[in-house]
């Protein structure tokens, strides 16, 4: 039951983010939420509920797939594929993203408490 309410919850994120819902996301997430973006900065709760507040980020499209989900008691880990087409101040912010998600179980069910963003790219040349 708990990776069906996980799953949900992550459709609902994403539908979020693309209206720009800033009431429903706030309700999604942890006080103490943190996202680590795919460039390595750092935003809080009210920092990444802000960008949207403010307009200056604007979600187009948002496919959250292949996820993942590892529930280790009141804690569980969702690892997936972060797809997105996307505008910050007016520039395009376009890209595929390995994502994991941690999420904690409260009295109001799950919430995410942070986030982390991973570009996903070709391996370099030395690997392949």
């Amino acid at each position: 039951m708990d990776t069906a309410e996980i799953a949900e919850l992550g459709k609902r994120w994403a539908a979020a983010e693309v209206a720009g819902d800033t009431d429903t996301l706030g309700g999604m997430v942890a006080d103490e939420f943190r996202l680590v973006g795919p460039l390595g900065f750092v935003l809080d709760r009210e920092q990444w509920l802000g960008r949207y507040q403010s307009g200056a980020l604007a979600t187009l499209r948002l496919d959250w797939r292949d996820v993942e989900v590892r529930v280790h008691g009141d804690t569980a880990i969702a690892i997936g594929v972060h797809d997105q087409e996307a505008t910050h101040q007016g520039n395009r912010v376009d890209g595929t993203f390995r994502a994991t998600h941690v999420l904690v179980r409260g009295e109001g069910g799950w919430r995410i408490a942070g986030m982390h963003l991973s570009p996903m790219g070709e391996p370099p040349a030395f690997a392949r």
